[in-house]
């Protein structure tokens, strides 16, 4: 099964159920990949090239 979960704009989110216990997506978006924690609270967990923020539907670099 792939673990694309949603595609929106220029954004894909997916989630790997075999990865680790705490609740987690990634966001990808032009080449590179975020991962956040959705628990206790969402925070950026781990970045790939630069940062990348999401704020109000737009993405920040």
């Amino acid at each position: 099964m792939s673990p694309v979960f949603r595609r929106e704009s220029e954004y894909t989110f997916k989630i790997y159920s075999n990865e680790e216990e705490r609740m987690h997506i990634h966001v990808i978006c032009g080449g590179h990949e975020a991962k956040y924690w959705l628990e206790p609270r969402v925070e950026l967990a781990k970045k790939g090239g630069s940062a990348m923020l999401i704020t109000s539907g737009r993405r920040k670099s």
